[in-house]
C-alpha cells in the first residue's frame, strides 16, 4: 500500500472508529498530600498538621462506619455514623481549616481495619438497600461536615466481590451525580482476599475512583528501596491508568520506612514522572514526633511544581 493510500486508511479507520484508537493518559506527577486523621482519639486537631501552601492538601477523616455506635457494634446495612474524633474533628473545624487554607480539601474514609473489638465488615443485605441507605447516611454527613471526598477502606468482607464493586460503585456514582463529592479513593492492600474486591471495583468503576491509596505499609517491616519499586509498579499494573499514590505508616510498623528510604524512593518515582501523591497513616501517630516526615514529603512534592 502507497504511504498516502496508508494515511486516508487510517485517517478513516479513526473517524470511523475512534473509541477503539483512544488512549489513556498515564498520570503524572503531582503535588497531592493526603493524610489520614482521628482514627485512634488521640486529641490531634487540624491545625497541628504543618501545612505547606504549595501542595494540593486532603485530610481524611477515619473512619465512617455502617455499624451502631453502642457498646457492642452491629452492622447496619450502609446507614453511616461518625467513629472518629468528632470533639476535635467537628464540622467547625472543618470549615474553619478549609477557610484558611484554600489548598486543603477534607474527607471521610468508610470502614477501616476495626470497630469496637472486632473487626469491620462490609455487609450488605442487598445491593438496593444498601446503597439507598448509603447514599442519604453518608449525604446528610457529608453535608453537616462540609466535605470535599470519600475514601474506601472496607478490609473484612461478608460480600463476594461483584456485590461490593456494584455497591461502592453505584455509591460512587450517586454521590458525584449528586454533586455531593468531587473526588473518590479506594485504599487496597496486598491481600488475596482484599485485592480481589477493589480490582472487581476497579473493573467495573474504575473511571470514578480518582486515586488509588495504596497501602505500601502493609508490606513487611524492612522492606528496601527496590522491593518498593517492584512493589509499586505491580500496584500501578493493578490499577491500570489509576493515581497510585504512595504511603509510609507513622509508627514504622511496616513497609518502607522514611527512616530506611521511603523519600529516595519517591525521589525515584518522581524522575519518572510516576510521583502521583503521598499519604500517611497517620497524624494521630505522627503527632508524636512533630510531624517531621509530613514537612519533608509536602516539601518533595511541592519541588515538583
Amino acid at each position: 500500500m502507497g504511504l498516502s493510500k496508508l494515511f486516508i486508511a487510517l485517517f478513516v479507520f479513526q473517524v470511523l472508529f475512534p473509541c477503539h484508537m483512544s488512549i489513556q493518559a498515564a498520570p503524572a506527577n503531582s503535588n497531592l498530600f493526603r493524610e489520614y486523621i482521628g482514627a485512634e482519639f488521640n486529641n490531634v486537631r487540624f491545625t497541628d498538621l504543618p501545612i505547606n501552601s504549595d501542595v494540593e492538601f486532603h485530610f481524611i477523616l477515619s473512619f465512617a462506619i455502617d455499624y451502631e455506635t453502642s457498646g457492642s457494634p452491629s452492622p447496619t446495612n450502609g446507614k453511616f455514623n461518625v467513629f472518629w474524633d468528632s470533639d476535635n474533628l467537628s464540622p467547625s473545624q472543618v470549615s474553619a481549616i478549609k477557610s484558611r487554607n484554600s489548598n486543603v480539601k477534607v474527607a471521610l474514609s468508610l470502614g477501616g481495619d476495626s470497630v469496637g473489638d472486632g473487626y469491620a465488615y462490609f455487609h450488605p443485605s442487598s445491593v438496593d438497600s444498601w446503597v439507598s441507605n448509603a447514599v442519604s447516611s453518608l449525604t446528610d454527613i457529608i453535608q453537616e461536615y462540609n466535605l470535599d471526598g470519600i475514601d474506601i477502606d472496607y478490609e473484612h468482607f461478608q460480600a463476594d466481590p461483584d456485590t461490593f464493586a456494584e455497591c461502592i460503585g453505584r455509591l460512587i456514582t450517586t454521590l458525584k451525580k449528586n454533586g455531593v463529592i468531587s473526588f473518590a479513593s479506594i485504599a487496597p492492600f496486598d491481600d488475596d482476599d482484599v485485592q480481589s474486591h477493589y480490582k472487581a471495583l476497579w473493573k467495573s468503576y474504575g473511571n470514578l475512583i480518582d486515586y488509588v491509596n495504596f497501602q505500601f505499609y502493609a508490606y513487611d517491616q524492612g522492606t528496601t528501596v527496590s522491593q518498593f519499586m517492584n512493589y509499586f509498579n505491580t500496584q500501578s499494573s493493578n490499577y491500570n491508568g489509576g493515581k497510585v499514590l504512595v504511603s509510609f505508616i507513622s509508627d514504622g510498623s511496616g513497609g518502607l520506612s522514611p527512616q530506611n528510604g521511603f523519600f529516595t524512593a519517591c525521589s525515584r518515582l518522581k524522575s519518572q514522572n510516576k510521583l502521583h501523591g503521598i499519604f500517611v497513616w497517620s497524624a494521630d501517630d505522627s503527632k508524636r514526633n512533630g510531624f517531621r516526615y509530613e514537612k519533608q514529603s509536602q516539601a518533595l512534592l511541592a519541588s515538583s511544581h
